[in-house]
């Protein structure tokens, strides 16, 4: 029996504890939640159970159905894909304003989570774990609408990540801009921190989106990226030519290296 033992946070533990289970998949999308059940399990009262599934509705994990009650939300890949193109359009531009704010221990847990990451033979869970944990490090010194928005849209994709993945996808891919991004920070260089961001994040996005389906027709991301003016080429036939070139037309993107993943490869020539 899973028991809440921290006194007057029943409400914030029945969150995590719940939360948790919805991400690992040990709640399936849509499986019916028995507040009755969870209630004793837990052993917290209905009313502070009531309150923590209603902050999980909030935060897109469950929905309320008549007749059915609370019932654990889908993860369709177009929840995915609007998650990554409202990230590309907040963090990148946040992270640019405040790189320069960013303190010498962060940069350090930036590092440790990296190498992390760079482990030999590291598993997918762990993987999965320490790039999360690379990405929140500058959450820290966000404005804290601006990271609670983040922080549900890392959720979202973290969730289907868990259910849907059995490994890491080009773990190489991530780790060489992570690494080039991290060095940017190191330098406190914003605009450099921003491209590179914007790349990482789409490379991401593009990867997880054709692996699930290779038919995938972008939608989300297609407006995210002109609303940036990024230009990538066959936006729509990726799966049958990558990587496929990318560009930024409102930049000369000075000091950005060339670089090259699985899915895009950006050159300043």
């Amino acid at each position: 029996m899973t028991q809440l033992k921290r006194p007057g946070t029943a409400v914030d533990d029945a969150v995590d504890t719940i939360r948790e289970r919805i991400i690992a998949g040990v709640y399936a999308p849509g499986s019916r939640i028995s507040q009755q059940e969870l209630a004793a399990e837990l052993e917290v009262s209905r009313t502070p159970l009531r309150e923590a599934l209603q902050r999980l509705v909030t935060e897109g994990l469950l929905i309320s159905q008549t007749n059915r009650g609370m019932v654990v939300a889908p993860s369709p890949l177009s929840e995915v894909e609007g998650s990554y193109a409202l990230r590309l359009l907040v963090e990148p531009a946040v992270t640019s304003a405040i790189v320069s704010t960013v303190t010498d221990e962060q940069v350090s847990k930036l590092e440790v989570a990296l190498s992390k990451m760079e482990q030999s033979g590291v598993s997918t869970r762990n993987f999965q774990e320490a790039h999360a944990d690379y990405h929140a490090v500058l959450l820290e010194q966000y404005p804290k609408s601006a990271s609670d928005l983040v922080n549900r849209l890392h959720q979202q994709i973290y969730r289907h990540q868990r259910l849907y993945f059995s490994r890491p996808l080009a773990v190489a891919d991530f780790t060489e801009l992570d690494r080039v991004f991290l060095d940017a920070v190191r330098r406190r260089d914003g605009e450099l921190a921003r491209r590179v961001l914007e790349m990482h994040l789409l490379d991401a996005a593009v990867g997880l989106l054709l692996e699930a389906d290779p038919e995938y027709r972008f939608e989300a991301l297609a407006v995210s990226l002109r609303a940036m003016q990024i230009e990538v080429d066959g936006l729509h036939e990726l799966d049958s030519h990558r990587p496929a070139a990318m560009r930024w037309t409102n930049t000369e993107a000075p000091g950005l290296p060339d670089m090259t993943t699985s899915n895009l490869v950006f050159t300043r020539a």
